[in-house]
């Protein structure tokens, strides 16, 4: 998932906002979640997280779930995602 970051004017500005949103999201989901790209960018970031089950339905409603929160986000803008299903 690509975002833009729109209360970040540094990367500690980017560090402190991602920390909250992704620690947030691996307690409330339990889901591996990491900024996989855009590191040195202070306002994007590239979100890849996974989740693992026995059932897609329960793993569709966690993904449903996870990207609704980004969107919900009022300090960040979801500009692409992409979803890889095995």
């Amino acid at each position: 998932m690509e975002i833009y970051i729109y209360e970040s004017n540094s990367l500690k500005d980017k560090r402190r906002i991602l920390k909250s949103i992704l620690d947030k999201l691996k307690n409330k989901y339990n889901i591996t979640i990491a900024e996989t790209d855009y590191n040195d960018k202070w306002n994007r970031s590239i979100i890849t997280f996974a989740t693992v089950s026995n059932s897609g339905k329960f793993s569709d409603k966690i993904i449903n779930q996870v990207e609704k929160y980004f969107e919900m986000d009022g300090r960040i803008e979801v500009l692409k995602r992409e979803i890889y299903r095995c």
